[in-house]
Order: structure tokens, then C-alpha cells, then sequence
């Protein structure tokens, strides 16, 4: 299955980086170069559950976990496998602005906090504060609005475009 920035909500997060598209399904099982990612024999409503009852050996080892579609955009890879066991080819399609702002304040709340931007009026929550001597961040936008908080920067750097 081919999957874009419109469809990206077909898919539950985490996801998994695979290594190839080169992914067959036998008999209930997903086997990419000839190792086996998923085994849908097993019970279990997940990826990581099944992959831990199965009684195969060769079971290809998933090493890049990304939990968010700033994760996927960020990603030089395309083939990715989704919690449910739903592999699919991420494809870039659409170029957006990238603009730093000024990081104006970081509220702590709870598990996570808020990160409040000059000239951005919504805040983005982020898992944890950004470290001290960042100063500025990198937000994808989408038709003119701000979008996805892509990365931190210490200088401001220049105002680019990411394909999404």
C-alpha cells in the first residue's frame, strides 16, 4: 500500500523502518529478503506481541521505532511496517515551506510541554524542552499555516522547502 501526507491516518503509530519493499505474504506470514516481520497466526492485536510468540528464528530485527509523522517526513527511508502488521511505501509528494521563528517560551505541563513561537499563534506540544542553547525552530507549513515542528536550530537558518 502506497501512503501520503492525505492518507497518513490510515496508518497507527508507532511504525518501523523496513530495509527493502521487497515484502511477500505466505500463509499468514510476512517475510521481507527471506526473514520474517510479521506472523498474523498469532494472537495478539500487535506488531511487537505476535513477534514475540512466534516460534520462527529468523525473525528480521526492526531497529529504527518512529513514533510521530514528523519521524516519517524526517526519514530518508519509504518502506515502513505500522503496529497493526500493515506494510506499507511512504511517498513524498508535495513540497512545503520551512520557516524558523524564535522560540518565545516552553511551558511545562505535566508529561509534556508547550512550545510557544514568535509570530505563531498555536502552540506544539513536544514530549520534553528543548535544550538550552536552542534558540529557534524549523516548522513545516502547509497552504501558508504552520504545520509540523520539524527541528531545533542555535541560529536562525535560512527558509527553505521539504517535500512531504
Amino acid at each position: 500500500m502506497v501512503i501520503y501526507y492525505k492518507s497518513i491516518n490510515k496508518i497507527k503509530f508507532p511504525v518501523y523502518e523496513l530495509p527493502s519493499g521487497n515484502w511477500d505474504r505466505q500463509d499468514g506470514l510476512l517475510f521481507l529478503d527471506g526473514q520474517i516481520v510479521d506472523d498474523k497466526n498469532m494472537l495478539g492485536d500487535t506488531l511487537g506481541v505476535r513477534r514475540l510468540q512466534t516460534p520462527y528464528e529468523n525473525v528480521l530485527p526492526l531497529k529504527h521505532q518512529i513514533d510521530t509523522f514528523r519521524g516519517i517526513i524526517k526519514s530518508n527511508n519509504k518502506y515502513f511496517i505500522d503496529t497493526n502488521g500493515v506494510s506499507f511505501i511512504y511517498e513524498k509528494t508535495k513540497f512545503c515551506k520551512l520557516k524558523y521563528y524564535k522560540i518565545k517560551d516552553v511551558v511545562l505541563r505535566g508529561s509534556c510541554c508547550l512550545l510557544k513561537l514568535h509570530g505563531v499563534k498555536n502552540s506544539f506540544v513536544i514530549p520534553r524542552p528543548p535544550d538550552m542553547d536552542i534558540k529557534y525552530a524549523g516548522v513545516v507549513h502547509w497552504e501558508g499555516l504552520p504545520w509540523v515542528l520539524y527541528d531545533y536550530a542555535e541560529d536562525r537558518l535560512k527558509d527553505t522547502r521539504k517535500k512531504v
